[in-house]
């Protein structure tokens, strides 16, 4: 075992390591292993974990290195934009992140206790990937969920891991990257005894590589009817403005010259792009957005018990509207968690006591279309989003990732939004204030985007889907599944050799 202080610092290191396989750094070079070396680096401290708690501490300190740079964009939220004191940002930044740390220290601790000290390589590898992915789906889930950085979206095209979700949806890649991850561990480390000329351990990396190339090239949705043509707006309005009453009519007319300029059947607005309440939109305004077609548009709307919702509302020219409500609301953004009100006494952030809307909404129908509509946050929740199929032909999320300044959490978000584009088999159109807008294809792949912190519009033509994947009908059940099993196999059973 290594000298303890050192110890500490590789844990922090291999966890910082892990934010390399995400976006953006795949802009300078392939780096989507990065995840996968950095779990293999982990799975071998804890195996040399002197105890449980010594594990726990270890899986703590990587996520701190993890958590402390890849979600570093809370701060920029908070302190740049949410109008608090440098030193409080810091301090809700660095709570939150410490929060985060529980869940690899959680995988820690149970990998730790489960294995009992037992020196059996395959076990293990099958229950460091079963406890890796249960604390993930734990983070994802439990108070309110926060899957950011889940290792499975490191594995966006091109990574040949991406066509497992399809089947197992993200936190199943992160199944994966975790077993595969464990496996090149055993190698590395049998390797002054054993050399590399260990072939079942090969195999099993080569299948499980091997298998999610091919399920790459399966076509598990078919098109349906013909490409609808839509125009993706972004405002790139800065958040310091957009809620200043002077600069409304700006922020109005930078949308409308925009929709004016690149007509469609469908025209996308972003997250609360018109900084009203929909019935306080000028008549005007709606028939100038809807003069070449339809309209989606992110706004405020009123409810009829006085409350308000984060809203996407489809106009037609005839200004005939629907309404998609967002239902998994942002904590601390959008809503106070019981006994946090005190919070927004610290941060300036309008509208931020949204009621969240119904559980199940159909899609709309829009331009021949059935959209199914996510706002913002609301698409790192890939389950959430299977109520909507299959008859749902497209997705689309508005958002104003404004709120993160030219941050890690753009390009993050859109690679988020690549994992969700391959779990349902559909086209996912992105709108957003200041980037990134874009549209992925059904295999992951971005098809076009606009340069972030621009004002221009993405004008592409959509293609609609029909039929379910693996993942849309089982969801996380199947990933979960394969996670448990792991675990009672990979369990020791008695102290053994």
């Amino acid at each position: 075992m290594k000298r303890p202080s050192l110890t500490w610092l590789i844990a922090a290191a291999l966890g910082a390591l892990c934010v390399l396989g995400f976006a953006p750094f795949d802009r300078y070079f392939t780096v989507w292993p990065a995840s996968t070396i950095s779990l293999a680096g982990l799975f071998l401290l804890w195996r040399a974990a002197p105890s449980v708690r010594h594990a726990a501490l270890l899986g703590g300190v990587w996520g701190a290195g993890c958590f402390l740079l890849g979600v570093s964009w809370v701060y920029v939220s908070l302190s740049q934009f949410g109008g608090m004191a440098a030193p409080v940002a810091a301090g809700a930044t660095l709570l939150f992140c410490l929060y985060l740390t529980i869940y690899p220290a959680l995988a820690g601790m149970l990998f730790a206790r489960l294995r009992r000290g037992r020196d059996n390589a395959t076990r293990d590898a099958l229950l460091f990937a079963g406890v890796w992915m249960l604390s993930e789906w734990l983070r994802g889930t439990l108070f309110s969920g926060f899957p950011w950085l889940a290792v499975g979206y490191s594995q966006s095209p091109p990574s040949p891991l991406a066509g497992w979700a399809a089947v197992l949806g993200v936190y199943g890649v992160s199944f994966i990257v975790a077993l595969i991850a464990a496996l090149l561990a055993i190698l590395w480390a049998r390797r002054p005894t054993q050399g590399w000329r260990q072939p079942r351990l090969w195999l099993a990396v080569a299948l499980l590589l091997g298998g999610g190339q091919l399920l790459r090239a399966m076509d598990w949705t078919t098109p349906t009817g013909k490409p609808t043509r839509i125009s993706l707006l972004q405002g790139n309005v800065p958040q310091s403005m957009k809620w200043d009453p002077t600069r409304l009519n700006r922020s109005i007319d930078t949308y409308i010259q925009l929709a004016e300029r690149h007509p469609a059947e469908i025209t996308v607005l972003p997250e609360t792009a018109l900084p009203l309440f929909f019935n306080e939109v000028p008549r005007d305004t709606l028939r100038r957005l809807t003069q070449h077609g339809e309209a989606l548009i992110g706004v405020a709307v009123s409810t009829r018990e006085g409350g308000y919702t984060n809203a996407a509302v489809a106009l037609t020219p005839a200004l005939s509207a629907s309404a998609y409500a967002k239902r998994h609301l942002v904590p601390f953004g959008e809503f106070a968690p019981p006994g946090f009100s005190w919070f927004f006494k610290l941060a300036q952030i309008p509208l931020s006591d949204f009621t969240a809307g119904a559980s199940l909404q159909t899609p709309l129908v829009m331009a021949g279309q059935h959209i199914a509509a996510n706002i913002c946050y609301e698409d790192l929740f890939g389950e959430e989003l299977l109520s909507s199929l299959p008859t749902a032909t497209l997705l689309v999320n508005l958002s104003n990732t404004a709120w993160f300044g030219d941050s890690l959490a753009q390009p993050q978000h859109l690679q988020i939004a690549q994992l969700r584009a391959i779990e349902t088999g559909r086209v996912m159109l992105r709108a957003t204030n200041t980037g990134m807008t874009a549209m992925v294809g059904p295999t992951g792949v971005v098809a076009a985007v606009l340069p972030p912190f621009t004002t221009g519009a993405l004008v592409v033509e959509a293609q609609g889907y029909t039929g379910l994947t693996p993942y849309a009908r089982w969801g996380n059940a199947l990933a979960l599944l394969i996670a448990s099993s792991a675990i009672l196999f990979g369990r020791a059973r008695k102290k053994s050799t």
